[in-house]
Order: structure tokens, then C-alpha cells, then sequence
């Protein structure tokens, strides 16, 4: 129940900065997004804003590194964002996904606004700071 609220009370802050950005001008930063058939089919067919942000994580796995998780995740060992997608991207190309992400709306909305942020050019010291002053109530960070 009190993450039902944590949820409602998320929503209710971002839903605002959502239609203010989606009123603003294109910015000029293209993300880049791994193919969809890079995914696992249970990925492939996650809603949209899911798969992206799994795309995202195999493209840009630096971002979501930087930047710390807030869904609890550090007691399942996680140490960034980035470990709600990938368990391990070994150099031989064969990702191991995590799947942890697809039935957690936390870890997604923190992609979702990396995403956000690096297409409107905001610097990764700005883009951690903004995500731990918006995320930080919700639960502990996974890193120091």
C-alpha cells in the first residue's frame, strides 16, 4: 500500500515537468537506442517506454551508471541504474538482461528522465543531481 502512495506521489510530481517539456522546443541531442531485436521477447513486447529504456541501457550504459537507483535495488546487489537492465554485458556481445525493470515503474521514470535530460543536453553531474533531489524520497539510493 505505501508503495501505491510512493507511486501516486511520484506521478503527481513528475506529471506536470512532463507536459511543460512536451510543450518546449525539439532539442538537437538524438538518443541512441539499441535495436528492439538486441532484447529478450518478454522486453520486445514491454510497453514502449520500457523497451526504450532497455535500449537505452544496452546504447548508452554510462548515463545509467552514473546515476543511482531509489527502488530498493541495492539489496538485490544492484549499484546503478543500469543493473535493472544488464546482469552482465560481457565483450563478446551477448548481453545478460536483467529483468528486473520490466515490473518496476522506478527504475524506468529514472531511464525515462536520463533519456529526457541528455536529448535537452544536460551534463551527467546536472542530470545525478536533479535525479537524486527528485527520487531520494522514495527509497535509499543503491549508491554512495
Amino acid at each position: 500500500m505505501q508503495r501505491l502512495f510512493s507511486m501516486l506521489a511520484l506521478v503527481s510530481l513528475l506529471a506536470p515537468t512532463l507536459f511543460a517539456t512536451g510543450c518546449a522546443a525539439q532539442s538537437n541531442h538524438e538518443l541512441q537506442l539499441a535495436p528492439v531485436s538486441m532484447l529478450m521477447p518478454e522486453m520486445q513486447q514491454a510497453p514502449q517506454t520500457v523497451r526504450e529504456a532497455y535500449q537505452f541501457a544496452v546504447a548508452n550504459p554510462e548515463p545509467l551508471k552514473n546515476v543511482p537507483c531509489f527502488c530498493g535495488c541495492g539489496a538485490m546487489g544492484h549499484t546503478s541504474n543500469y543493473d535493472c537492465y544488464i546482469k552482465d554485458a560481457p565483450t563478446n556481445g551477448k548481453i545478460v538482461f536483467d529483468d528486473h525493470a520490466l515490473g518496476c515503474s522506478i527504475c524506468v521514470d529514472i531511464t525515462q528522465d536520463v533519456m529526457r535530460m541528455t536529448r535537452d543536453g544536460r551534463a551527467p553531474p546536472q542530470i545525478r543531481q536533479t535525479l537524486l533531489n527528485t527520487y531520494s524520497q522514495f527509497g535509499p539510493s543503491n549508491q554512495p
